[in-house]
């Protein structure tokens, strides 16, 4: 099986079909099976694993083909780093991992079964166990380069949906209190990232579960920021980096975030997940060679000075402009990326490229709800195809001139009364999700049954494997469809859906399942 994968690597091949068996090539001959598992954390359960370190390869068979497609889809982009060391990774032939009747499988099964321990035990215990929430107390050592609340905001909302930071400095360490919308989600960022380096040698992480079961944030500002509440003031607080930063960058760290003059220039140092920054330092200063992680790094000449862009986009950062490409151009519609996209903010605008119709612009309220799309739909399949988002160059979707033919392709949702954030603090900012073959419906009226509801959504052509009414409120129900695309699918068509009695459905993605 190793030398067929590596045939076919050879002759510059994939395989025809896509697996949920990975195959992982140069893997660190210290690396642990922790490591390695922790790469496929973010994108589903890992449900086995080979190690062949002989080799330094391993294989990683995920819970589904769409986890597995997931995370071949980010880390194409994104090349993923184990020990400072980059880790490839393309499908296996293999369709599933045997190992029971095979040697040396103990570790790998220690390692399997003290990752999904914690998930089971949130799910038995209602969401909570004792000591591990949903908020993460970080504390960064040898901090050599600055860590800013958006590059923290950037490394962590990978595994989920990000609510609240706070960072702050005492005992003379930078620390970080972040809290995510789900305890598992904390989990999986704690498992991946407890250890690793920001940058190569410096910058490293030291993560623990907080006491604090939810966080409360007075300003949106550089020290703290709660993405539920938009409306919060600025405040006066000093910029969060002043104590943090070494003597070596000069009496005045201010001089870090200015933009560049004659007695300075810019140095620009690379994040594990392909996130750049730019660093003001003095004109003369040694900077010493940072090996591995820069490499031979090709520097963005748009990347403003202290603030962050990702490799391959123009936009500028704090851009709300998406681009979504590899959509299906027979199925997908304005209306359908705007209730879609509008699960994680509120939708402004949305185009669909006249010439290339598998390619859209969509303009949310703002580039934090942005970056939240970004997060949870990156890589979800949708009318068969796995869709792409990125931040777009452009700053705003134009509108068609009068009298311009447009098709119907582009649509202004400014005023849309579907915008489910323009109240300030709503709740459904504290219920944002990733996509899940689970869904909650609200807004039910008492003439509806369950038979209503599950043909409904077996009209839309998925599968219905489950559902139940709140014990409490039949106003409110779950229902589990067959898989993650059915349920992408079933949002679109049927949210705001008119249920008669004046009641229209509401639909979103939901955690629990049935």
């Amino acid at each position: 099986a190793n030398g067929n994968d590596e045939k076919k690597l050879k002759e510059g091949r994939s395989p025809i079909s896509p697996s949920r068996v990975l195959h992982l090539r140069q893997i660190p001959s210290d690396a642990t099976e922790a490591e390695v598992i922790s790469l496929g954390l973010p994108f589903g359960k890992v449900t086995n694993l080979l190690m062949l370190k002989g080799k330094s390869q391993a294989f990683l068979e995920m819970a589904s083909e769409e986890a597995a497609a997931n995370m071949v889809n980010f880390y194409t982009s994104v090349t993923p780093l184990l020990r400072s060391q980059p880790v490839y990774i393309q499908y296996s032939n293999y369709r599933e991992l045997k190992t029971d009747n095979l040697p040396n499988q103990a570790r790998a099964q220690a390692a399997l079964q003290a990752v999904n321990a914690a998930p089971d035990a949130l799910a038995a215990g209602g969401g909570v166990v004792p000591g591990q929430g949903s908020v993460l107390r970080i504390i960064v050592e040898n901090v050599f380069y600055p860590v800013t609340l958006e590059v923290l905001y950037q490394i962590f909302s990978k595994f989920g949906p990000v609510l609240k930071i706070i960072t702050f400095t005492k005992n003379n360490q930078f620390q970080t209190l972040l809290q995510f919308a789900d305890p598992t989600n904390a989990y999986y960022a704690k498992m991946a990232m407890d250890g690793q380096n920001i940058y190569n040698a410096c910058c490293t992480l030291r993560i623990e579960f907080s006491k604090l079961t939810s966080l409360k944030v007075k300003y949106n500002n550089d020290k703290s920021r709660d993405f539920t509440r938009l409306d919060l003031p600025s405040g006066d607080g000093p910029p969060v980096m002043d104590s943090a930063i070494p003597a070596s960058f000069g009496k005045k760290p201010s001089l870090l975030m200015m933009n560049i003059q004659d007695d300075h220039y810019a140095f620009y140092v690379a994040l594990p997940f392909g996130i750049y920054i730019a660093i003001n330092t003095f004109a003369g200063l040694a900077v010493p060679a940072v090996a591995g992680a820069l490499g031979s790094l090709a520097v963005p000449t748009s990347a403003a000075p202290g603030r962050i862009t990702i490799p391959g986009v123009t936009g500028v950062p704090g851009n709300s402009v998406l681009l979504v490409s590899n959509l299906n151009p027979e199925a997908i519609t304005p209306h359908g990326l705007f209730i879609l996209f509008g699960v994680y903010g509120d939708v402004h605008r949305v185009k669909i490229m006249f010439k290339k119709k598998e390619n859209a612009l969509v303009q949310m309220a703002d580039a934090n709800q942005a970056q939240l799309a970004i997060s949870n739909l990156n890589g979800q399949r949708l009318y068969g195809k796995v869709l792409h988002a990125t931040f777009s160059k452009h700053q705003f979707v134009q509108l068609p001139r009068e009298g311009q033919e447009d098709h119907g392709l582009t649509k202004d949702y400014s005023n849309s009364p579907l915008h489910r954030f323009k109240k300030p603090g709503s709740k459904n900012f504290q219920n944002i999700f990733p996509p899940s073959a689970t869904l909650h419906l609200s807004n039910i009226p008492p003439s509806v049954s369950v038979d209503d509801l599950k043909n409904l959504f077996a009209g839309t052509g998925s599968t219905v494997k489950a559902f139940k009414f709140f014990q409490k409120d039949c106003k409110m129900a779950l229902i589990q469809l067959g898989s993650v695309e059915e349920a992408v699918h079933a949002l679109i068509a049927l949210h705001n859906h008119d249920l008669g009695d004046n009641h229209h459905l509401r639909v979103s993605f939901s955690k629990s399942t049935i």
